[in-house]
């Protein structure tokens, strides 16, 4: 339990600051102490018991890290909320998972006020100072905890309820208890490595499960967290350089987004030695780039879903060196998680045939939240069923070919999006690309790629289909290009939001690939 690991870190590591946000810093042992202080009065002064769920709706920073800290230490169960929802899908969200106290900051107070009404909040908590509605200020509260340490919580005790994107209808809780996070910690902790000489920046946000490894692995370990509240490439930049950050987690669009800001250049990214990418397909033109730019930087990819709190699979720096086809790659199984590739009917394939990705492993989910037909689904024939195609080569390597949701049925023929998408990402005049299906009276379903294109590039379609068709066959080029000037609309974890993008064309009719 995250007892027996934060515990010992705070007491060899006791007088160290530990944590920089701002003009905020702590040492081991004031965090530890804001934490208890924390858990004690949520007890006294909101009533939230061990069960109990408490959602944080707000940016990064330290509050955050403390929220969850008290929730592993025996608090509650913490229900992180992605920064992207709107009122109606936070009140979904708030009145299905029973949560009692919501923890916000200024710039999300509005919404959750929002929401509230037909939810069964209690209390509203504000992290940091605003003119906006709540019940009582986050210092106010631990001003009146006391610095006494929970009871060590059962491993079977939920502690995470984290819901999912809502890609396909209402949001669904993915219900983690303590001993499924721990294992994620144990499984990335023995691949990606944590040490007290680690300086981690949480740029990724912190209601996401790929943040978790920063969250408990880098206290737990001794590391200097420091944060910014938002991912902004020139406060990035600034904050890794003036910490000497030497290890962070960014989804692709992040990396690209760093290069392309006028402030980047590659001096300021000096004190990097690991970087960990994943959550969304990494574009082949901007790891390339990065692979060259940096060449003594460890790069890490990993891949998994919040059900899996959150790594299944990792690909090692070495893997990167190498190159070649292994960069298509998820990489391996990290120790103690199977991999398989399953048919339709739930049945294992073969090294290189294409299939759903299947999954057992101790840091999976405990279920759905309120859902257990859609548990029993998942978890049929006693393997996770991720809703990933790909496949599986002779060395056990994984290669993902997208979502299953997401693949393309045009003529008959599979058309992967990322495949379709790495061929148009390495034109040098595209800054982002997302490839979907759209409807075709004669193919049932048509390549469409929407481009956004770098800043003075002047691109047709004819350039984008003729760069594509270099590298895929020509069922797999897009039959229709669009040119967008604004950056593609992204999800809070970052990801592209395909659904967004395909509903206009698909408004008023039943799409059969979801």
């Amino acid at each position: 339990m995250y007892h027996r690991e934060l515990l010992p870190a705070v007491e060899r590591y006791a007088d160290r600051v530990g944590f920089h946000d701002g003009e905020y810093h702590a040492t081991f042992a004031d965090h530890l102490d804001r934490v208890l202080r924390l858990a004690s009065a949520m007890r006294t002064e909101l009533g939230v018991e061990r069960g109990d769920r408490f959602a944080v709706m707000a940016a990064n920073g330290h509050q955050f890290l403390e929220l969850y800290h008290a929730g592993f230490l025996g608090a509650g169960v913490v229900n992180p909320l992605n920064l992207r929802l709107s009122p109606r899908e936070l009140g979904f969200i708030l009145a299905d998972s029973g949560t009692k106290v919501v923890f916000t900051d200024a710039l999300f107070a509005g919404v959750v006020d929002q929401a509230r009404a037909d939810t069964v909040i209690e209390h509203v908590v504000l992290i940091g100072e605003g003119d906006v509605p709540h019940d009582l200020g986050y210092e106010q509260l631990l001003d009146s905890g006391r610095a006494v340490l929970p009871p060590e919580p059962e491993e079977s005790d939920p502690v995470v309820l984290m819901y999912t994107g809502g890609t396909t209808g209402t949001p669904k809780g993915v219900l983690l208890d303590q001993r499924a996070e721990i294992l994620n910690l144990y499984h990335v902790g023995i691949v990606v490595g944590f040490d007290d000489d680690r300086v981690y920046l949480h740029q990724t946000p912190m209601f996401h499960a790929a943040s978790m490894g920063g969250v408990l692995g880098i206290p737990a370990s001794g590391g200097i967290s420091a944060f910014v509240p938002f991912f902004e490439p020139g406060a990035v930049l600034e904050v890794i350089e003036r910490y000497r950050v030497n290890q962070t987690v960014m989804v692709p669009v992040m990396v690209g987004m760093l290069f392309d800001h006028p402030d980047f250049r590659p001096e300021k990214l000096s004190s990097l030695e690991s970087l960990v990418y994943g959550a969304a397909p990494m574009p082949a033109a901007v790891l390339e780039r990065l692979l060259a730019t940096f060449p003594d930087l460890e790069i890490l990819q990993g891949y998994g879903m919040t059900e899996a709190s959150a790594v299944l699979t990792m690909l090692g720096p070495k893997d990167h060196r190498r190159g070649g086809d292994l960069l298509r790659s998820a990489g391996r199984p990290v120790p103690g998680v199977l991999l398989t590739i399953r048919d339709d009917d739930g049945n294992a394939l073969p090294v290189g045939r294409r299939g759903e990705v299947c999954a057992q492993a101790g840091n999976l989910m405990r279920e759905y939240w309120n859902r257990p037909e859609e548990t029993t689904i998942a978890f049929r024939g006693g393997w996770y069923h991720t809703g990933d195609a790909g496949y599986l080569d002779p060395q056990g390597y994984l290669f993902l070919v997208d979502r299953v949701k997401d693949m393309i049925v045009t003529g008959g023929e599979n058309v992967y999006s990322i495949e379709v998408e790495n061929a148009i990402s390495t034109h040098p005049g595209v800054a982002q690309v997302a490839v979907i299906g759209i409807p075709d009276e004669t193919w049932g379903e048509a390549v469409h790629a929407i481009v956004v294109p770098k800043p003075g590039c002047t691109l047709t379609a004819e350039d984008v289909r003729d760069h594509a068709r270099q590298s895929i066959a020509g069922y797999k080029v897009p039959k229709s290009v669009e040119f967008r000037t604004e950056p593609l609309p992204l999800s809070g974890a970052m990801k592209p939001l395909k659904r967004d993008l395909r509903a206009p064309y698909w408004e008023g009719r039943e799409r059969e690939v979801n």
